[in-house]
């Protein structure tokens, strides 16, 4: 054999190195993963080698340290980090997110609240359906409890001491985010279903929407009452820091049920109407589709008449608060920890506010005063040591006839609250008057609401129109007690505390005045679908077999769902009896 040319042995070698033809090239296969004992960093084949090393990559939600957002400026337009495309092997282990925990409890709230039986709107202790109501008309006065004395029973703080706010963390925080992520609210009813009632009818808030039923405008039957000229300094604006105060006047006023009204007895006696009812109960059945907190309404049959009342200390007596915003006020069993701004408590701040603001809005002068044809039917003056409040009561009646054959009519006592001349003509027009209130704006629960203090004098609409979202249900129940009233102007007042952290002392920052149905318009309230509500719910009840019958309208606490329940004789009394037994005892303990 010939020997290599000089210079090509080593490329002899070389060649003769080379794996066979049949096997790949490269680099020898292997399983290792580290280099002395140092892991490699995953790659990924997409990547581009833009730069050697990002401190900036692994900041919290792509944030670098100082808080501010990342920037990619031209020089790093095109350029990726190494690595991006690839799971990092050194990120530390997520840990669980605390915030998404909840505490869940199914004990509910029977804390006691420091106003005690007598507080909110209640008809007393010896009134409670059909049979105080026959009682009453075999002759003798009826004594009626009246709502709570401002001064007296309001005046000392409410339920949940006065703590501050809580929810000071939520300033900043855009309403509606991650509401997905929130736990489902669970509300408890307003009254315990037991298992005896029997299941009428199930009704949701679609089928209530397209009941539709025209009527007219209501004629008058009879009058009761008297009422004070409206102090039209209110209507004024405001002057920054010269604000007027909210005080407590102790004045009477009553909030009976309908089958313990003694004027609703006798119309009832001389076959007025078929159904009977109070402006309060009324507009909450023909608003039911707005509502959204739990409610009840107790509906007595007494051969082919209809009677709907309302329980002692029952939900309807309280003003609901930001019922229908999108992130409605929390209760504690809801993980709530400030106590003035749960619910019940918002609740009775609310219904002391209204109670209040009607009393000191009038002027009480004798010259200006307007009686009605009647006394006030509830005030006796030898059991109340304070003068009545400046209301009247008209008894009107509405035609629910669907057809000449069959006539159904409806008896209901309005309530007005104030009267003033009107500017043009002189003549007098009836007010009604009602009360907004500012608790905190930047709480959790507020909705979105404006600082009233600098929005509500330059922008009042935005104001209003806030409330409408916020309290749809609430606006839409006192547009609907001015209607049937045929008041000419409802006034509305806007009050906030005067400090967020305390909810005894407030101040009124202004007064607005409508007509009724300019109001109901821009709400879109149609009055057809209310009075369709109540005419069909008023038959459900007439078809039953027992001529003497009680039923409970029962609105679901968690469902757009109204159910209707026939309860058996003597079922309600107990409910009440099992109430006041517990009152009692809670009262003993804390004795």
């Amino acid at each position: 054999m010939t020997n290599p040319t000089p210079g090509l042995s080593g490329l002899v070698d070389l060649i003769d190195s080379l794996p066979d033809l049949g096997a790949t090239w490269g680099p020898a296969v292997t399983t290792e993963t580290t280099l002395n004992g140092v892991p490699y960093a995953p790659y990924s084949k997409g990547d581009k080698l833009g730069r050697m090393a990002d401190w900036t990559a692994d900041s919290k939600d792509g944030r670098d340290g100082r808080g501010g957002r990342q920037q990619y400026n031209r020089n790093f337009r095109d350029q990726q980090i190494y690595g991006a495309g690839s799971t990092s092997i050194f990120a530390p282990p997520v840990a669980e997110d605390e915030s998404s925990f909840s505490v869940v409890s199914n004990v509910r709230d029977t804390g006691k609240t420091r106003f005690g039986r007598g507080a909110v709107f209640t008809r007393g202790r010896g009134q409670r359906g059909g049979a105080g109501a026959q009682a009453g008309r075999g002759g003798g006065r009826q004594t009626f409890q009246r709502t709570g004395r401002g001064g007296q029973q309001y005046g000392g703080g409410y339920d949940g001491g006065r703590g501050g706010r809580q929810n000071t963390g939520a300033r900043g925080r855009r309403f509606g985010w991650k509401d997905y992520d929130k736990p489902q609210r669970n509300r408890d009813a307003s009254i315990n279903i037991k298992g005896d009632w029997k299941l009428i009818e199930e009704i949701d808030y679609n089928r209530l929407s397209k009941l539709n039923l025209e009527t007219d405008e209501g004629e008058d039957v009879d009058d009761y009452g008297f009422l004070y000229a409206y102090d039209r300094s209110y209507d004024k604006p405001v002057v920054k820091n010269a604000e007027r105060r909210l005080t407590a006047i102790d004045r009477a006023a009553y909030n009976v049920t309908t089958s313990s009204d003694p004027v609703i007895q006798e119309l009832a006696e001389k076959d007025e109407a078929t159904i009977f009812a109070t402006d309060n109960i009324l507009s909450m059945l023909m608003c039911a589709p707005r509502s959204v907190s739990p409610w009840d309404i107790v509906i007595s049959r007494q051969g082919n008449k209809v009677f709907f009342d309302k329980r002692d200390n029952a939900a309807l007596d309280l003003v609901t608060v930001n019922e229908n915003a999108a992130d409605a006020p929390l209760d504690a069993s809801e993980g709530s920890k400030d106590g003035i701004n749960q619910p019940h408590a918002l609740a009775e701040e609310a219904t002391f506010i209204n109670h209040n603001f009607a009393n000191q809005v009038v002027v009480e002068n004798e010259s200006e005063k307007v009686n009605m044809a009647h006394e006030n039917p509830f005030y006796n003056a030898s059991d109340e040591n304070v003068p009545p409040a400046s209301k009247a009561y008209k008894y009107r009646r509405f035609d629910l006839s669907t057809s000449e054959e069959e006539s159904v009519f409806l008896v209901v006592r309005t309530e007005i609250d104030a009267v003033q001349k009107n500017a043009t003509d002189g003549k007098n027009q009836l007010v009604t008057v009602h009360a907004l209130n500012e608790w905190d704006s930047k709480a959790q629960g507020a909705g979105g609401a404006l600082d009233w203090r600098t929005k509500l004098a330059s922008q009042r609409g935005a104001v209003v129109a806030t409330e409408m979202k916020n309290n749809s249900c609430k606006l839409a129940r006192w547009t609907v007690q001015s209607i049937l009233a045929k008041a000419d102007v409802m006034k509305l007042g806007f009050v906030s505390r005067v400090n967020p952290k305390v909810n005894d002392k407030h101040v009124i920052l202004g007064v607005v005045g409508w007509k009724p149905k300019d109001f109901a318009n821009q709400m879109n309230l149609q009055l057809s679908n209310g009075w369709g509500i109540v005419r069909t719910i008023a038959d459900m009840c007439l078809k039953s077999e027992s001529e003497d019958a009680k039923f409970v309208l029962v609105k679901d606490p968690n469902k757009n769902i109204l159910r209707l329940y026939e309860v058996p004789a003597g079922s309600l009394d107990e409910e009440v009896e099992e109430l006041d037994q517990v009152e009692e005892e809670g009262e003993e303990a804390e004795e």
